[in-house]
């Protein structure tokens, strides 16, 4: 089973901030090119930082209302985070603006290690690195969103070759694997529970899979052997330790 890499959705034609680029060079970037943020490049193109959309915004929330104390009051207030904030808010180049270091992903990693960089970091795009951690592309969730359009046939296909024949050695047609909407629904009769495990497992992993209905059952339940223990003509104990 293969899955998608990143470097397979990427988009290669990046737009580009120096450290020196100038608040309004960004802003026109942004525009422009109609994108959310911009990676950050030093002189040999390893990413450095990322700017976004919302590190320029902080300009306009930083300037005080009529009401409010002057700014001097004001930082002598804010907690270290908001300080850092505030610093952005005054800053006039890329370098200032930006959030370093930045979070990125190789071209190698999978569209699923990609994904979950982007879910714990609470980001929408993510520089992409090549073998010498320079900047080979960005990718964005949009782009890592395509995997889920890939047609029911192909994903129901991948499943059949991949896991289930190649994987578990079973007989083509031993189970029966349906795909709506790319929801698996696996109905079939296996030797051990341990295969039926394993079955479910890998196809949630498969790329476009958006869930997968288990309607496995099992001969033999070989859940109670401890760590160690064998199982006679076992093609599943070693696979289902490695996922």
């Amino acid at each position: 089973m293969r899955n998608q890499k990143v470097g397979s959705v990427m988009t290669t034609d990046v737009v580009r901030a120096e450290y020196g680029t100038p608040f309004k060079a960004v802003a026109r970037l942004l525009a422009e090119h109609r994108v959310g943020g911009l990676p950050v490049v030093d002189d040999d193109e390893h990413v450095i930082g990322v700017v976004s959309e919302t590190d320029l915004m902080l300009h306009q929330a930083a300037a005080p209302l009529a009401h409010e104390p002057s700014p001097r009051l004001r930082i002598a207030r804010l907690t270290p985070r908001a300080r850092r904030w505030a610093a952005k808010a005054r800053a006039r180049t890329a370098g200032g603006l930006m959030t370093a270091p930045a979070v990125g992903v190789h071209a190698e990693d999978t569209v699923v290690e990609a994904a979950r960089t982007m879910a714990r970091h609470r980001v929408n795009r993510l520089p992409v690195l090549d073998e010498e951690d320079r900047l080979a592309g960005i990718v964005t969730r949009h782009d890592l969103l395509r995997t889920f359009l890939r047609p029911d046939a192909e994903i129901r296909g991948e499943v059949i070759r991949d896991v289930l024949e190649r994987g578990l050695w079973l007989v083509t047609g031993s189970i029966d694997v349906t795909v709506t909407e790319g929801v698996v629904t696996l109905d079939g009769r296996m030797e051990r529970k341990s295969e039926t495990e394993i079955a479910v497992a890998m196809t949630r992993r498969t790329d476009g899979v958006v869930d997968v209905v288990n309607r496995l059952t099992h001969r033999f339940d070989d859940s109670g052997f401890q760590n160690g223990t064998r199982v006679p003509g076992d093609v599943a104990d070693d696979r289902l330790r490695r996922l």
